[in-house]
């Protein structure tokens, strides 16, 4: 299993990133490993549109099974659904705090988009 999370650095002790699609990276966790890949998003950080869903077709590519991030919108939402990601939404302050609150079942998958089209 991969967990994705958004991140602003390469580290478990970066700050996770509020936004899904404009994240600057993503970082791919295996929590059974410990393994950890750091995926440049860099693209979509200033796109003027479509960043969610490219966005989502990258964790996709990843292999992740699920996407924990501070806020997703609904094209966004509905791309990692279609792919069959789970998102869990979280105000951890970094990526470690996330996965320990992912580890500890603290987290709900959520069921829908909790952001508009375009939030920054």
């Amino acid at each position: 299993m991969k967990i994705a999370f958004t991140a602003s650095g390469e580290t478990l002790d970066a700050p996770l990133d509020d936004r899904f699609g404009r994240a600057p990276k993503f970082l791919i966790v295996d929590p059974e490993s410990g393994a950890l890949e750091v995926i440049d998003n860099l693209q979509n950080m200033n796109a003027p549109q479509g960043a969610g869903v490219q966005s989502a077709e990258t964790v996709a590519r990843s292999g992740a099974s699920c996407i924990v991030t501070g806020h997703c919108g609904p094209k966004a939402f509905r791309a990692l659904s279609a792919a069959g990601i789970k998102i869990y939404n979280t105000d951890a302050t970094t990526v470690a705090e996330a996965l320990d609150r992912f580890r500890s079942g603290t987290l709900v998958p959520a069921v829908s988009a909790d952001v508009e089209s375009h939030w920054m």
